[in-house]
Parts: C-alpha cells; sequence; structure tokens
C-alpha cells in the first residue's frame, strides 16, 4: 500500500495526474486525506529543481560533418544541441500543446491567413544583445532562400509577407494554415542575431546554455545563460553532450556514471540496462519512424511496379519483433500514425506478399542486376540489422536485393539525401502538414525521395486552409494514399523512444515529440545529489 501511494504521489509531482486524481485514488485505497497530504508534499518536495552541477548525455547521432547551423541540423545530436543554445517562437510540449518560447501571444485572423507573434520583452542572446521582432522576420527570410538549404524550406515559403512591427511579427500567408503556430515549432527555426545571415554557425542563440566547447562528432559543452529569461529551465551550471555512436560504448558509460543519460538503447539490452543498479528504462510511443528511402527521380527507382514491388518485400511485423523488441508498431508506407491528429485508422495495412512482390518486380522489367541499399549503424538503431532482414524478404521474392555497408561519420551528408536507396530515420513532426510539408512536399529541400506530385501539393496547400476537421482528415488520407502507393518512402516501423537514465536525475517527463525529452532533457532536469 505504501509503495504504491508513494509511485502515485511521484507520478502527481510530475504532473502525470492531477492532485485530485491522486487524492481520489488514496481515498479509494483506504489512505485519509491527511496522509494522502503528507504523502504528497513529500513527493513534490522531491520533485524540486536542484540547481548546480554538470549534467552529461550520451548520444548516437553525431558526426565531424555537423554544423552549428540550424537550418543544416539533419541527425540527432545536431538537434539536441541547437535546442540547448537555442529558442523558436515556439515549442510543442509532452501534451502536444504550443508552449510559448519567444513568441508570448499569438492571434489569427478568421481565415488563418494572417498570424500575429507578439515578441516577449527583454529576450537577451548569449553576446548581450537584446532580442528583437526584426530578428524573428530576418530569421525566417534566411529560411525560405533555397540556398541556405534549410530543413525548413518547405515549411516557410507558404510565407507570402513578413512584417515587423515594435513587438509585434506579422505574417501573412499565401492560403490560409490552421496549423502555423505549430510550423513555428520547427527546430531549425531558432532565432538568431540578424537572423543568422552573417554567421549562421556562431552558436549565438537566447536558450538556457551558451555554447562553450563545441567538436563535432566528439563532444559540446556548454555554460548556463544567466539571464535566461525562463526560471523553468538550466538547473545545471553545465551540460554536455557525449557523442558515442557504438550501443555497447554508451550503455557502458551510463552503467560506469560516466554519463547520466542516453538516447536510442538497443533494445536487444533493455532488460540487461532494466537490471543494473540507479538505471532506469524510459519509453515512449511517438512519431518517429525508420524508414528506407527511394529517389523515384532515378533509376531504377523511377519505376512505381519495382518501388511497389519492394514496398510489398518487407516484412513489417518480422522487424517490429525482432530490430524493435517489440518497442513500437509496424508502418504503413507513409509518414503519419495514430500519434497524429486526423489520422485515418481506416488505411489498409501492407503486409508482406512475396508472390505479390515477385509480380510487380517481373512487371517492372528491371534486368536483375543488384539493388543497392545504403545503410549505416548510425541511421538508427539497428539498421544494419533491419536492411539484411530485408534483403532475406526480398531475395525469397526473387529481388536482387544488395546491402552496403557505410561509415557513420559523413552518412548523413555523404548518403541520405544523396544516394538513391538508403536507410533512414525521421523524428516526426507534431502535425501532418508539418511531416508533409518538410519531406514530401514539391519544393521541400529535405524532400529526401524526391517526390513531386502536383496534385499532393494542391490538396497539401488546400488543407492547411481547410478549417472544417471532417473535410481536413478526408484530405490528409488522400495525402496519405498518393505517398504510399506512388511515392518513394517504404516506412516499415514507428518507434518508441527508448532511453535511460541514472536515478539521480529528477525531473524527466515522457515526451512524444521526440528523443531526450524533445531535445530538452538536459535544459529540463536537475541532478539530486
Amino acid at each position: 500500500m505504501s509503495d504504491q501511494l508513494d509511485r502515485l504521489a511521484r507520478l502527481a509531482a510530475k504532473g502525470r495526474m492531477t492532485r485530485r486524481e491522486f487524492n481520489g485514488t488514496a481515498a479509494a485505497l483506504g489512505v485519509s486525506a491527511a496522509m494522502a497530504s503528507s504523502v504528497f508534499a513529500t513527493a513534490a518536495r522531491a520533485e524540486e529543481p536542484k540547481k548546480g552541477g554538470t549534467l552529461r548525455a550520451g548520444m548516437q547521432g553525431g558526426e565531424s560533418t555537423n554544423t552549428l547551423d540550424p537550418a543544416l541540423a539533419a541527425s540527432e545530436v545536431p538537434f539536441a544541441v541547437n535546442m540547448i543554445w537555442g529558442e523558436m517562437l515556439v515549442d510543442v510540449n509532452a501534451k502536444g500543446e504550443i508552449d510559448y518560447r519567444i513568441a508570448e501571444e499569438i492571434s489569427s485572423s478568421a481565415d488563418a491567413k494572417e498570424w500575429k507573434f507578439k515578441i516577449r520583452s527583454g529576450v537577451e542572446y548569449h553576446n548581450g544583445q537584446t532580442l528583437t521582432a526584426e530578428d524573428v522576420v530576418a530569421t525566417l527570410k534566411r529560411h525560405t532562400d533555397e540556398k541556405s538549404q534549410s530543413g525548413a524550406l518547405g515549411i516557410v515559403q507558404g510565407i507570402s509577407e513578413m512584417k515587423a512591427e515594435g513587438d509585434m511579427v506579422t505574417l501573412t500567408l499565401a492560403a490560409g494554415n490552421a496549423d502555423l503556430p505549430f510550423l513555428m515549432a520547427d527546430y531549425h527555426l531558432i532565432i538568431q542575431p540578424g537572423g543568422g545571415f552573417d554567421a549562421p554557425a556562431a552558436g549565438i542563440g537566447a536558450g538556457p546554455y551558451k555554447v562553450v566547447t563545441n567538436e563535432p562528432g566528439v563532444r559540446h559543452a556548454f555554460e548556463k545563460h544567466a539571464n535566461y529569461f525562463d526560471s523553468s529551465m538550466g538547473h545545471a551550471d553545465q551540460v554536455e553532450i557525449l557523442v558515442i555512436n557504438d550501443n555497447t560504448a554508451r550503455t557502458a558509460a551510463i552503467q560506469s556514471g560516466q554519463i547520466h543519460m542516453m538516447n536510442r538503447v538497443d533494445p536487444k539490452i533493455v532488460e540487461l540496462l532494466k537490471g543494473a543498479p540507479g538505471i532506469s528504462i524510459q519509453h515512449v510511443p511517438g512519431r518517429g519512424h525508420y524508414v528506407f528511402i527511394m529517389h523515384v527521380d532515378k533509376a531504377p527507382f523511377d519505376n512505381n511496379d519495382l518501388r511497389m514491388a519492394l514496398k510489398l518485400a518487407i516484412n513489417r511485423q518480422d522487424m517490429v519483433d525482432k530490430i524493435l523488441g517489440g518497442y513500437g508498431s509496424r508502418g504503413n508506407d507513409f509518414p503519419v500514425n495514430s500519434a497524429y491528429p486526423l489520422f485515418d485508422d481506416t488505411i489498409p495495412q501492407r503486409e508482406y506478399d512475396a508472390a505479390a512482390a515477385a509480380e510487380y518486380y517481373k512487371k517492372s522489367g528491371h534486368d536483375g542486376s543488384p539493388i543497392i541499399l545504403r545503410t549505416a549503424a548510425g541511421a538508427f538503431p539497428g539498421a544494419v540489422e533491419a536492411a539484411q532482414l530485408f534483403q532475406q524478404s526480398a531475395v525469397a521474392a526473387g529481388i536482387p536485393l544488395e546491402v552496403k555497408l557505410e561509415p557513420d561519420d559523413g552518412y548523413w551528408s555523404d548518403v541520405w539525401n544523396v544516394q538513391p536507396f538508403c536507410a533512414s530515420y525521421w523524428g516526426g513532426r507534431p502535425v501532418q502538414d508539418q511531416m508533409y510539408s518538410t519531406a514530401y512536399l514539391s519544393t521541400a529541400d529535405w524532400n529526401d525521395t524526391k517526390f513531386k506530385d502536383a496534385k499532393f501539393d494542391e490538396i497539401l496547400i488546400a488543407a492547411r486552409a481547410e478549417l472544417d476537421p471532417a473535410k481536413r482528415k478526408g484530405m490528409y488520407s488522400e495525402l496519405a494514399h498518393i505517398v504510399r502507393d506512388t511515392g518513394g518512402l517504404i516506412c516499415p516501423m514507428f518507434n518508441d523512444f527508448v532511453e535511460a537514465k541514472r536515478d539521480e536525475v529528477g525531473g524527466w517527463q515522457p515526451d512524444p515529440n521526440g528523443e531526450l525529452m524533445n531535445g530538452r532533457a538536459l535544459a529540463k532536469c536537475w541532478l539530486n545529489t
């Protein structure tokens, strides 16, 4: 009884259940109101942030080619690094709600074509300058420039006019978009002095920590920004990210106490870590998905019959069981799952069908030469093994799939979005429009399947302005069918975020938006020592 009550009190203190729910459950267990209040107060004190110390994370997903330019963040370490030193207009919290950051108020016209963002006053950059509305407009303008190679290009291209007046930023859209605030939470859109035009990789932002050491592929160190505007974050004096791409080395680091938290726990060792003293496994379902991507504009993948053969030649359930260890769910060859609003659960699940795959392969007229699938250990956890499973199921369908192992370092600059067939991953986005606009809109810089479909673009843009949820859901369903049946995406599985932390870490809250509390774990957590 006591252990159960303590556990419930800790959940309530962390905001996982309301105080009223806690009191009701305690009463149902036969606990007096006075006792329940005492237990809750003790749990709440234990969850009060502690200040000081150095908090460290060990992460997979970093390379020597990484940069501090937010526009170019393409893997997990750059994402987390930028979320430590930077701030966007808004963020999306673990409940899927808008979290006001640089913007403190948002309003729109009735047709969702004009949006106003009131900029928080007194926000200071790490260099002592004050953040202005002009900086916000300049930042957005930089990301609309194709030369910036920004991952947010497909998102900001819909803005036809930007204006800064005093503390107000006004964005006028070419077409209405009810989801615009969510799009502004894209992690590439970190507000920089002068928009970052002069020094995009300077690492000067308004986030909770200043960049002290930047050794791409090795180590990133930060110190607390004394004049940070949000007292609910930035509890440690220093934070560090150690790039440890090797699963065994990363696991050893958390067991020894070298690091306090780690991303991407290999599902094969979850049970081992669960039994390790002082360590707990944290996992949460989300929108992240592990994929194989084909460039639809390059042979042989410009043949939809061949693409369909490959889509039918992959055993999704086998991968969920063997690669994810059950910590995930099957994908369906479009980048959206039930974690998204307006998801259509009536779309039939694509199954492994060797006979049908063989028929499509024969129909494609492929010459029988090896089809090269490139992968690397760092593409996603278990990527090499997943590619090998894919090879086995494809060969059973008579498809000559060949796996080529690439080095981790440079994978996201030399292979992803460059080579015509490779393993990749997406962390997902808060809303469907953002996911599709980032990776499937014809003009998106991160359109990594090179998918261009005029009808798709037309429906996507129209869906933004559709305020009727039922009609909008139908439009998103049509988009899903187009990508699923004609696109270059093979999506075998949606992954849970499976991570580990040491018991001395306080303030941890599962977040389905991304790894390590959507990149904010080092800023939001603290050390209870």
